[in-house]
């Protein structure tokens, strides 16, 4: 582990810092917006997952120095950095039984001590790699790819349509950003209409579906949207052209709702180079543990309107989704959505920094801006 006073040292405890004061802004009550749409939970999750792929690159550089992250845009690791922790991920069992056990290498380092009367470096690069691979083998780590699940079944009394609540993850390649993707889906697949829903049209009591749910619910489907959100979750498509080729990639499927998490970019004093402006004045943050600024975007886009299916002699049109662009807003324009919210999450002495050089204005513009202190979150500032 190296020294805590380092910079690669305090972007790991600044990031684990950011990771606790978002899972907590999460998981309140008071965020109705996350509790009502379950993205808070979902979200909590994939930070679990954050923290698990952060806590093993930590171990990682205690004998591997390689370590890039994208200082002057996401302010996260680059991508390739995840690719590595997957491919080691799948050979760590394996690694793992050709090493001594965690008493042996300790038995060894004593040993050296006594004997040499220095410090065991190779031993103890030895035992930050079991850690490393244990971590590993244990799972639980942000992959460049988090397969769908459904985490949610119930009846649109409307349409009398099971429909399901499912999410997936991905980190970017390119933007090396995590995304979390929350989907709201109709079903109007003949079998699970049938089994799903009752003659009165709700949901039928009598079939148990044990929630969560790897994958799609429905099992004919599953497969392919697997690999529709595996070709369809990059950072660079807008939530419209996603939901559209959604829609039409599954006559079946009719995307209602959908969210899009974008956690980042981050930003740390001596680490990150994100603009003269956030630079200077995190630089004067007396203590550079608070020296840093998480930033997330939550994206939406729902449709508002099916066009019915219609049915021809010599053809058939599928329904299909129109979904709502607030074009009044340029930037929802922009970006495709009906919908989007940035905020904003900094320590208490980097607000006061902030607010004491007069940059709240310029820094905080447009965004939602919650502050973290003494292990609470004081929202909307």
């Amino acid at each position: 582990m190296r020294g805590k006073t380092s910079p690669v040292g305090r972007y790991f405890d600044a990031m684990f810092e950011a990771f606790e004061g978002l899972d907590i802004y999460l998981r309140e009550d008071e965020s109705p917006l996350y509790r009502h749409h379950l993205i808070g939970g979902i979200v909590v999750d994939y930070l679990d997952r954050l923290r698990g792929s952060f806590s093993a690159w930590e171990n990682r550089l205690a004998f591997a120095e390689k370590f890039r992250i994208s200082q002057a845009e996401s302010g996260f690791p680059i991508y390739q950095n995840i690719l590595e922790l997957e491919n080691d991920r799948n050979s760590a069992k394996r690694k793992l039984a050709e090493f001594p056990d965690e008493e042996t290498l300790r038995e060894e380092m004593v040993d050296f001590i006594l004997r040499k009367k220095k410090f065991p470096l190779a031993l103890q690069k030895s035992m930050a790699e079991r850690f490393y691979l244990e971590g590993l083998d244990a799972g639980g780590l942000f992959t460049p790819l988090l397969l769908p699940r459904t985490v949610r079944v119930s009846v649109n009394p409307k349409t009398k349509r099971p429909f399901y609540v499912v999410h997936w993850a991905t980190f970017d390649g390119s933007s090396h950003l995590p995304l979390v993707y929350v989907l709201t889906v109709e079903d109007s697949s003949d079998a699970l209409v049938k089994q799903l829903v009752s003659k009165s049209g709700k949901m039928n009591k009598n079939v148990n579906v044990p929630l969560p749910v790897d994958g799609l619910l429905n099992p004919d489907l599953a497969h392919r949207f697997d690999d529709f959100c595996e070709k369809n979750s990059s950072y660079g498509l807008t939530l419209s052209t996603i939901a559209s080729n959604m829609d039409k990639d599954f006559d079946e499927l009719h995307p209602k709702q959908l969210y899009r998490f974008v956690l980042g970019p981050f930003y740390n004093a001596g680490v990150t180079s994100h603009g003269k402006t956030v630079e200077r004045v995190l630089e004067r943050v007396h203590k550079p543990e608070n020296a840093w600024m998480m930033t997330w975007t939550v994206q939406e886009i729902y449709s508002v309107r099916e066009k019915p299916e219609k049915r021809g002699l010599w053809s058939n049109t599928p329904a299909r989704e129109e979904y709502h662009i607030n074009t009044d807003d340029l930037e929802c324009a922009r970006q495709g959505v009906s919908e989007f919210r940035r905020h904003a999450l900094v320590p208490h002495e980097a607000y006061q920094a902030i607010y004491s050089a007069g940059q709240q204005a310029e820094i905080f513009a447009g965004y939602n801006t919650h502050i973290i202190s003494d292990g609470e979150v004081l929202r909307d500032v």
